[in-house]
């Protein structure tokens, strides 16, 4: 990519991929005011989400990828951990 070039959500670093989705459960683990560092693979509902809150973190992975989670894919195993939820949103993706 060139200087001023723009970029698409694909031109991302798995970094960056990695960092959305943990910005978006520390989000509703804030809102739940839930004050706790989550790892990769540390499991979301034993550090707190209830299911509601599953429900609302795979609403809020389709706006901010700008994507369709197929109903086939909404299952508690894929938004267990945020390590889990990258995997399926790089799947979903195509990266």
């Amino acid at each position: 990519m060139h200087f001023g070039e723009k970029f698409t959500v694909l031109d991302r670093t798995d970094s960056d991929l990695a960092e959305r989705v943990a910005a978006l459960v520390r989000r509703l683990l804030a809102k739940r005011s839930i004050d706790l560092v989550i790892g990769p693979d540390d499991d979301l509902a034993e550090n707190g989400l209830s299911s509601l809150d599953m429900v609302n973190l795979m609403l809020a992975v389709e706006a901010e990828f700008d994507l369709k989670i197929p109903d086939r894919e909404m299952t508690p195993g894929n938004f267990r951990s945020i390590a889990r939820i990258e995997k399926l949103v790089r799947a979903l993706l195509g990266a």
